[in-house]
């Protein structure tokens, strides 16, 4: 058996862990045996050139703006253009939220983003028995274009980009938005934003479905066609490893089902006929920032090939448009702690720099009282100016992709890029992303990671300071809380009501019937939604109309 060939860069690596290293460890221990990511995954002591054998530079890290866009897909970074600091914000009642709108962009922020209560999330308007107790709790309430309108008051829609977090109705509060900047005498072709409209994750992991996966996939699809037509400038979907890596995965289950979904919107898109080139420049992602710094960076990098990569040889993407992944960044809820909240502080400018020196193209940064409640102005205020400090004080916006060339980071980016790969192959062998879901394989998998990361913090193996580690008996300071109360569902239920009460139901009754046709045939339903939502057909009446066409979804158990 012939002995392996020793590279010169392992020679070295040799040499110092026998003359260096060793006489060290013996004299001062490490102090723990295994060192690993918030994923679990192990870190080694030390990276060399060594770790680089399979990388070429030409091949896999590249220059900005040039295939496989490893460093970003800007040549300049953000020496020409600063990510868009679009902080997530919706509670109350639209009047609320439209405030807090207005505040923060007095402040400096340059991209709004909706949070919508669960009721909204769900298609129900805010008078349903199975709103009670929710109402603009845990976002805004919006129930029809009134609504809609009022949330929107004073905001020029063709020059400010929204964002906005809904998914199983997504298709209907973009006809809302659209009817809004229609009313506005916005021009639609000079619209941008984004809808998130991921419904896959929702059966993956955040749980906020309203109809089976293959129609709901198909609305998904409808939207693609419309807004490549009529909106071209907005992104139709924000594929969502947020919510992903929020219910428990790993940093490598977030990337690697994430651009998987991706996929499957894509194979659908083209499977209904759609050319690549036409939808694909206009899918965007969003991603979490997590609290391990380099196993964050490196993940981002590693989307951004893996997808150029992906359009290019799977579906044959000739616009360099469709292999560019566009992303938005949010710093992780899941990591921020009810003890010491002002530690949270901390965390998150920690990870909302990691999602800068990743490349993101746009950011939120969560306030440090999201784990008690909705934030105050306050709260809200420090997370704006968190990236801003980032953006103006410390020279990380400075140079492109800074940390590009680190043994460490390329070695972990070329980690994260074969493992996504792998769980391709096994998603691709049971025929696609919406089979997976179906046999429940990317649920089983996140559940396995939630569990042993839980494991390893009882056993103080993974440490959250004030949590499992520096804990104090007594908080040192009282926060002030946001504290939504019963009163907004009166509000909007009586606005609902007015709606109701001055809408000619005789066109409202005809729209409804004309998207149920719609549905039944086949058709995108965008349009008949949209003469729908003009007539002021409520959110709840629209998405009961296509459970009468598609039904509703039940999760197997797993």
């Amino acid at each position: 058996m012939s002995k392996q060939l020793i590279t010169p860069e392992q020679e070295m690596v040799e040499r110092w862990e026998r003359e260096t290293l060793e006489p060290a460890l013996r004299r001062m221990p490490e102090r723990k045996k295994r060192f690993e990511t918030v994923s679990l995954e192990e870190v080694k002591r030390l990276y060399t050139p060594a770790d680089l054998a399979e990388v070429d530079f030409a091949r896999d890290i590249g220059f900005p703006g040039e295939f496989p866009y490893t460093r970003g897909i800007h040549p300049t970074g953000y020496r020409g253009k600063l990510w868009t600091m679009r902080q997530f914000a919706g509670f109350s009642t639209p009047e609320e939220t439209n405030a807090r709108f207005k505040y923060l962009m007095s402040q400096g922020q340059t991209g709004l983003s909706v949070a919508y209560d669960l009721p909204t999330l769900m298609g129900y308007d805010a008078d349903s028995p199975m709103s009670e107790g929710e109402v603009g709790k845990c976002g805004v309430s919006v129930s029809s274009l009134a609504d809609m309108e009022v949330l929107f008051d004073g905001i020029p829609l063709e020059q400010v980009t929204v964002s906005q977090t809904i998914n199983a109705p997504a298709f209907v509060l973009l006809a809302m938005y659209l009817v809004v900047a229609e009313k506005q005498g916005a021009d639609w072709k000079k619209i941008s934003g984004t809808l998130q409209n991921d419904i896959l994750k929702e059966y993956i992991a955040q749980k906020e479905w309203i109809y089976p996966i293959r129609p709901a996939m198909k609305l998904v699809i409808d939207t693609f066609e419309f807004c490549s037509e009529h909106v071209p400038k907005y992104n139709p979907i924000s594929v969502s490893g947020y919510h992903i890596r929020e219910a428990g995965a790993t940093a490598l289950q977030e990337l690697a089902f994430t651009l998987r979904d991706g996929i499957e919107y894509v194979a659908w898109g083209v499977r209904a006929g759609l050319a690549v080139d036409r939808f694909a420049p206009r899918i965007s992602f969003f991603f979490n920032a997590h609290n391990d710094f380099f196993e964050e960076i490196a993940k981002y990098r590693a989307a951004r090939k893996i997808w150029a990569q992906v359009m290019r040889e799977r579906f044959g993407a000739q616009d360099p448009r469709s292999m560019t992944l566009r992303f938005h960044t949010q710093t992780a809820g899941v990591s921020l702690t009810v003890q010491q909240p002002l530690n949270n502080i901390v965390r998150v400018a920690i990870q909302a720099l990691a999602a800068v020196l990743g490349g993101t193209q746009s950011l939120h940064t969560d306030a440090y009282d999201e784990a008690l409640a909705l934030p105050t102005d306050q709260a809200a205020l420090i997370a704006l100016r968190t990236q801003q400090i980032i953006a103006e004080e410390t020279g990380v916006a400075n140079t492109v992709d800074p940390l590009g060339g680190s043994y460490f980071v390329e070695a972990l980016t070329k980690k994260m890029e074969d493992g996504a790969y792998e769980y391709f192959a096994k998603i691709d062998e049971m025929g696609g992303m919406v089979e997976a879901i179906e046999k429940g394989f990317p649920q089983r998998e996140i559940q396995e990671s939630a569990y042993q990361y839980q494991k390893a913090v009882e056993r103080g193996d993974q440490v959250i300071v004030g949590v499992n580690k520096y804990v104090m008996e007594e908080e040192p300071m009282k926060v002030d809380i946001l504290v939504i109360d019963e009163s907004v569902r009166d509000r909007q239920v009586a606005r609902l009501e007015q709606v109701r009460a001055r809408r000619d139901r005789g066109r409202v009754a005809r729209t409804l019937d004309q998207l149920k046709r719609a549905a039944e045939r086949g058709e995108n339903v965008m349009p008949a939604t949209l003469e729908a939502v003009r007539a002021y057909a409520t959110l709840g009446e629209i998405c009961a109309a296509l459970r009468d066409v598609y039904g509703v979804y039940e999760e197997p158990a797993f």
